[in-house]
């Protein structure tokens, strides 16, 4: 990390600039070990661990210490932005395959993978995670993308709090995925309400994720969530949670289509409708 901060500063001053300075914040993975293992004394809730890598050793290594923490799971947080025109899709995939089949030889706790949605064909790399030894699938890792600032022509960074809308690309795939692996499935960006973890568990997940809403209204908010969730299941005469996992999946709603390409006219002809009716 050192190295990667003073990295050019002999030829170029200011290249030390380009990331901020972090006298103050940890740069080792001890802190977070040590973080691991306070909090799995402190609660009685299981703590899942969250790893993103460089190399197979530095993956397998520090998943190894985790659980030796006392992670209950882990979570690889696939974060990689390929750039280099020569690599292909396919190689990108099967780095990513092989990463969990190490992984997975190396640790016994559960295991989850965060994924992009920027693969080509979701499903298949779903059930090839999942038959390279996944226990979880969550869709889907929140890329920070940099702006550009126009006066001062710099790259600058932005870090933009989740909102529900976010959710429907996660809706969709998790909906498609559903009942074609044996790992359970999870979403991530965009639960914010008690009617978004209900989409959530329609779709077909076992784990509805939320973050950005807990940072904006504080933990408290996850209380009235909880019992918003509870009122509306009362309301309408569900007993529990899994009676409606996966009822809006893509093989369990009437038409499958509304999942695929050619319900395209019927998306287009819909917004007209609406802006008429208004």
């Amino acid at each position: 990390m050192h190295a990667a901060l003073e990295h050019g500063a002999e030829s170029f001053a200011e290249s030390l600039t380009y990331l901020p300075d972090l006298v103050d914040y940890n740069l080792g993975p001890d802190a977070y070990l040590e973080l691991i293992h306070k909090t799995k004394q402190a609660v009685a809730i299981p703590v899942i661990a969250s790893l993103n890598g460089t190399s197979i050793g530095g993956w397998t290594r520090y998943a190894r210490l985790m659980e030796e923490a006392g992670a209950d799971a882990l979570e690889l947080n696939l974060y990689s932005l390929p750039t280099d025109p020569e690599r292909t899709g396919a190689d990108v995939e099967e780095g990513y395959v092989e990463l969990v089949r190490h992984v997975r030889r190396s640790v016994r706790i559960p295991l989850a993978i965060k994924l992009s949605h920027f693969f080509s064909a979701i499903p298949n790399m779903a059930r090839r995670l999942d038959d390279a030894g996944a226990n979880g699938l969550v869709f889907f890792n929140r890329f920070y993308q940099p702006d550009f600032d126009v006066e001062q022509l710099e790259v600058v960074p932005t870090l933009r709090l989740s909102h529900s809308y976010e959710l429907l690309l996660r809706l969709h795939w998790t909906a498609i995925v559903f009942g074609n692996v044996k790992a359970d499935l999870a979403i991530t960006g965009g639960v914010h309400t008690a009617e978004d973890v209900l989409k959530v568990m329609m779709a077909g997940a076992k784990v509805a994720m939320m973050a950005s809403a807990l940072l904006h209204a504080g933990a408290g908010h996850l209380r009235h969530v909880l019992e918003d969730l509870a009122h509306w299941m009362e309301e309408h005469e569900y007993v529990s949670i899994q009676q409606m996992q996966g009822s809006m999946s893509q093989r369990n709603v009437p038409d499958s289509a509304a999942f695929e390409r050619m319900n395209y006219m019927k998306v287009l002809s819909s917004y007209t409708l609406q802006t008429r009716s208004q």
